[in-house]
């Protein structure tokens, strides 16, 4: 029997049950519902599949009402070591399912993360695992709700009309500025501000709650010295404007990027970490312990993150009439190390 793919010809669905022996709907159902399909025919078919190199129309299938193998990461920005960390986590699980991964930057920009969400829907994805842009989180509002795809929400949780995993950053940042106080620093500076990101309000709130705990007025103790964006840039000027008003004794940085770029600020001006100012920064990435001075840093479970959202993403789109939705909050850790402690080292 000649092989369609080998005459230049794209096999078809037809070519596949002609090989096997079978009818065309035995084919779909191996395709799209294996389950009803007994497994040696399920096989003989499959092996069809393999010799013709046969390729299933992704929006036929979708269209027949079969799941979409191809689910959406949008992310707020894909140069973020984090986020790429994130990123692997997800597609570790994704591919455990037999599904693949379209990665997606929003660039943090609502309007961004709009025009994404409507690619992606276009697309007949299976659903999007979602870090929400901006303050105001806005799920392709102008989008039919037939048509939204199903999402979870990833690093973020105040939604009770979705699936979400998160880590508590108000717990997060008080780790790391009872560290701080402990170690007897009276002025901390958190660079971060509170208008970035959510993340970033919530790190903010537990960076006050930590002071006012310890019996101490946040408005004397903590400066928050505002960025616009969340990289290492953003730390060296941040670290600048920090070095003109008066430098305080400790710095706590709403992410690690932040946190390298305020180090090398600190240290274009002579300043020295951990003995002139101490440094903490938030996520652990893979190489915070390998910086030029260790990083202490708040550990979120990123792996975990990814992995997490990833699974419950397929649970809320199995079609399963008794999901409910869950919110899972991941509990960070410090880890101290000598930008901080100069016992660390």
């Amino acid at each position: 029997m000649s092989n369609p793919a080998h005459d230049g010809v794209r096999p078809s669905i037809r070519d596949v049950a002609a090989r096997a022996g079978v009818s065309v709907g035995t084919v779909s159902n191996t395709i799209n519902r294996p389950e009803r399909v007994r497994q040696q025919t399920r096989e003989t078919v499959e092996l069809a599949i393999a010799q013709l190199g046969f390729v299933p129309d992704q929006q036929a299938r979708v269209l027949s009402g079969a799941f979409s193998h191809v689910i959406g990461l949008v992310v707020l920005d894909i140069a973020s070591p984090f986020f790429m960390e994130v990123a692997r986590a997800v597609e570790r699980a994704v591919n455990e399912d037999d599904h693949v991964m379209i990665l997606c930057d929003s660039s943090n920009s609502e309007k961004k993360q709009q025009q994404v969400l409507h690619m992606l829907a276009a697309q007949r994805v299976r659903g999007v695992l979602l870090t929400p842009a901006g303050a105001n989180v806005r799920i392709a509002r102008d989008m039919p709700p037939s048509l939204r795809p199903p999402t979870v929400f990833l690093d973020y949780q105040d939604s009770a009309e979705h699936c979400s995993v998160s880590t508590d950053h108000v717990a997060g940042a008080r780790l790391a500025v009872e560290h701080l106080l402990k170690l007897g620093h009276e002025r901390i500076a958190f660079v971060g501000g509170r208008q970035v990101l959510h993340q970033f309000t919530q790190r903010s709130q537990g960076a006050r709650q930590a002071i006012a705990e310890a019996g101490l007025d946040p408005a004397r103790i903590l400066i928050e010295e505002k960025v616009t964006e969340i990289g290492f840039q953003d730390g060296v000027r941040a670290a600048g404007r920090l070095l003109e008003k008066g430098m305080p004794s400790a710095v706590f940085c709403g992410n690690d990027m932040l946190a390298f770029g305020v180090y090398r600020g600190l240290a274009q001006a002579g300043v020295r970490v951990p003995d002139d100012v101490a440094l903490v920064g938030y996520d652990d990435i893979t190489f915070a312990a390998d910086w030029v001075v260790p990083l202490t840093s708040v550990r979120q479970p990123i792996d975990e993150l990814g992995y997490r959202a990833a699974k419950l993403l397929f649970e809320h789109t199995s079609r399963d009439d008794g999901h409910v939705h869950q919110h899972v909050i991941l509990q960070p850790e410090l880890v101290v190390r000598a930008s901080s402690d100069p016992h660390q080292r």
